[in-house]
């Protein structure tokens, strides 16, 4: 399997997973021009893609949809309220018919030779769900927009291969920054976002030996940096009361604005 973040951060996000035969992107929160070039570094075409994940109905999860289903009709799939959050989305346009599929969290399917999986998330947005991919005894997950992570989030994450994590916001940052107050709660609250240290404890809870890439994602403009997201899940490692160390991780943050270098597991 390979995995890529084309674009990951509170301004847009558009992951790829797939195998040797099965093409699928996670969010098309950005332009069409932007994922086309992303395939490109990919040598994957636009009409090669067999499927998209939507995991919200988010403007920074869906802006791009609209441009790109027209033009290359991909199916999309989604929840039954992410749909509704897709089709009252103003600045969608018109869909065309017959792209949108509804799927149930903890009710896995099959596109091509991978296995979806989508679980429910913590999010202020209509039925929002995380999802794991399996292909060939290999695993890997993108689990963002998390307000609050629990058992069941850990049950889904559990003996993964790679996985995308978000590590939205320094939380002094935040309390400290120029956002007004209500926004600043909903970030903090159970349906808002993690922070880098609610991130390092959910990847302690999922570490294991053949968890070999990490990638810190959906990170605040304003609220983080790549470095201290870093720094911080790294140093959360290293003190949890594990065997691993935050300095052996092969772990790195995906950028807003440009293609992660390609994971294969």
């Amino acid at each position: 399997m390979r995995m890529c973040s084309i674009a990951s951060g509170s301004s847009g996000n558009c992951i790829y997973v797939g195998s040797d035969d099965t093409h699928l992107l996670v969010d098309t929160g950005i332009s069409k021009k932007r994922i086309e070039e992303g395939l490109k570094k990919l040598e994957i075409r636009g009409d090669e893609l067999d499927g998209i994940l939507i995991t919200h109905e988010h403007s920074d999860h869906i802006q791009g949809l609209g441009v790109f289903s027209r033009k290359y009709e991909i199916p999309v799939y989604a929840t039954p309220g992410t749909i509704e959050g897709i089709l009252s989305y103003s600045g969608l346009g018109r869909m065309p018919e017959g792209l949108l599929h509804p799927i149930h969290t903890d009710e896995p399917f099959a596109l091509g030779d991978v296995t979806v999986s989508p679980f429910a998330i913590s999010h202020d947005a209509n039925e929002p769900s995380g999802y794991r991919l399996e292909c060939g005894g290999k695993s890997v997950a993108v689990a963002t927009d998390l307000g609050k992570y629990d058992s069941y989030t850990v049950e889904h994450l559990q003996n993964l291969d790679a996985v995308l994590l978000e590590a939205n916001h320094d939380i002094h940052m935040l309390e400290v920054g120029g956002y007004p107050y209500y926004l600043k709660q909903r970030i903090l609250g159970d349906k808002g976002h993690l922070s880098n240290e609610l991130s390092g404890r959910l990847l302690c809870d999922i570490l294991h030996d053949n968890l070999k890439h990490i990638v810190l994602g959906h990170l605040s403009k304003e609220n983080n940096y790549a470095k201290l997201a870093y720094e911080t899940v790294k140093l959360e490692v290293t003190l949890a009361d594990n065997d691993y160390r935050g300095e052996d991780l092969d772990m790195f943050v995906a950028s807003r604005d440009t293609v992660s270098d390609i994971i294969r597991v």
